[in-house]
């Protein structure tokens, strides 16, 4: 059995003086929201083995500030360029080629391919993920290479504004 969470990034600035989309990174709501986002994974006992980040600068800082409540070391965050703005089918070949020795795996990315994602996973679909929304999967498989064919089972989908829903 595995577990996935797909994350959005934390709220960003839309600073004018940032000249491209990649460095724009988080505002102060995004400091805020993403630690106590991950503190909420943590109080339901939610592992994360394994965090899997884009490498823009808002996705890696919510990643940091994720690890960080989970008192672990930032360098462990595994980036993987083609999750930026990445479309549905880029996110299950990340997932398929996870190692397996990861049960549980958090991925950062950007919408709106996260939103398309997520809405392929099981029969709970949303219109929008929100920024630092989580939505959380099983999936019935002990290898990741699997995951396309796998059973998966919808979690629960949380948000900063409207608190958590199982």
């Amino acid at each position: 059995m595995k577990t996935l969470l797909l994350i959005r990034h934390a709220k960003s600035s839309w600073d004018p003086s940032i000249p491209n989309d990649f460095d724009r990174t988080l505002n102060e709501r995004g400091k805020k929201t993403a630690p106590e986002m991950a503190k909420r994974l943590i109080e339901k006992n939610i592992q994360i083995d394994l965090f899997v980040a884009s490498p823009a600068k808002r996705a890696k800082k919510t990643a940091e500030l994720f690890i960080k409540e989970y008192k672990r070391n930032e360098n462990e965050i595994l980036f993987i360029p083609g999750l930026y703005h990445a479309p549905a089918a880029v996110f299950s070949d990340v997932v398929t080629q996870l190692k397996d020795k990861f049960n549980n795996v958090a991925i950062f990315s950007h919408n709106p391919g996260i939103t398309e994602f997520v809405n392929k996973l099981t029969s709970v679909e949303i219109d929008h993920m929100p920024t630092c929304g989580i939505f959380a999967i099983t999936i019935d498989a002990d290898n990741w290479k699997d995951f396309i064919n796998a059973k998966k089972e919808f979690l629960f989908f949380d948000y900063p504004k409207n608190g958590l829903y199982d």
